[in-house]
């Protein structure tokens, strides 16, 4: 089917009080397991790009962003495409081209009027060219190779009142919200403030967002889901799925009197795991505990439906 605009996925999810998966994409397999660990769970997915995955591709956006779009038309459930994580106003101002119907603009790392005039830019391009924008506030520690912040430090924690300030401010989509999850975790053992979670679902007027929720674990998910988080990135546990499944492969290998040499044999298992990783979370996410505090409309108070 055709690309589905991420705001409506988004949308989607709220109303049904689940949240939508979105997955980072390195490679074509990375994409092609996404989308059919999507299919197996029956859910609809997100697939993400990130600045930092262009810059893998030699700088250049077109490649990368073609095939997944091509992967994603062929999918069974709606896949939406997002550019993640971008700093860079020419990349943000190349997105429309290529076919994105959302972005993730990261001022996060600006002092306070700094990252609002700059994302308030940024979102006035991305409407002005019918995106969906996301944006952070607060600080989610592990980006570039960074340590976890700790606990109690300025900005590892969003405001509440801050939050909704901003929103405002911005007019942003989506918030990428800091309560205790650290991007880059290979281990999942981060602890969320739930408590803030839903008074910062409460506080703002658009979707919440978990960044760095590779390592947060399963149970803590499903509560974060029900205390309002509605859009989940998820990026190093596939990248750990992917690696163990060829370092296992080759391991295996090295002792053959014909070793392989034909990428497409550990590739083909690196695929298998990250779809049977993505197809856990697509559908985790998808059945939160029953009894949330989240309200069944929109982000705008609209309801919203998506058949997946």
């Amino acid at each position: 089917m055709p690309l589905t605009p991420t705001g409506e996925i988004v949308a989607a999810a709220a109303t049904r009080r689940h949240a939508v998966a979105a997955f980072n994409v390195i490679t074509l397999e990375h994409a092609e397991a996404i989308v059919t660990g999507a299919e197996s769970a029956g859910q609809a997915v997100i697939l993400q790009i990130s600045q930092n995955a262009v810059a893998f591709h030699h700088g250049k956006l077109g490649p990368i962003t073609a095939a997944a779009a091509a992967v994603a038309a062929s999918a069974a459930v709606p896949v939406g495409l997002h550019l993640d994580h971008v700093t860079s106003e020419a990349l943000l101002h190349e997105a429309p081209a290529h076919g994105y119907t959302s972005v993730m603009y990261d001022a996060s790392d600006k002092p306070h009027t700094a990252n609002v005039a700059a994302t308030l830019a940024a979102a006035r391009f991305a409407h002005e060219h019918g995106m969906w924008i996301e944006a952070e506030l607060g600080t989610v520690a592990g980006k570039d190779g960074a340590p976890p912040l700790p606990a109690h430090a300025p900005g590892a924690r969003t405001d509440p009142d801050e939050a909704a300030a901003y929103v405002a401010a911005t007019g942003v989509d989506a918030l990428a919200v800091a309560v205790g999850s650290s991007h880059a975790m290979t281990d999942r053992t981060a602890v969320l403030d739930h408590q803030l979670i839903t008074a910062l679902h409460h506080a703002v007027s658009v979707p919440l967002v978990l960044h760095g929720s590779s390592g947060v674990p399963d149970q803590q998910l499903r509560q974060a889901v029900a205390a309002g988080m509605v859009k989940v990135n998820i990026g190093t546990a596939l990248n750990v799925s992917y690696t163990q499944s060829i370092r296992d492969f080759l391991t295996g290998d090295a002792n053959r009197a014909k070793p392989t040499v034909d990428p497409r044999k550990y590739l083909t298992r690196a695929r298998e795991a990250v779809t049977s990783t993505v197809a856990h979370f697509a559908t985790l996410l998808a059945n939160p505990p029953s009894g949330g505090r989240r309200s069944a409309a929109g982000p705008s108070g609209e309801s919203v439906t998506l058949q997946c």
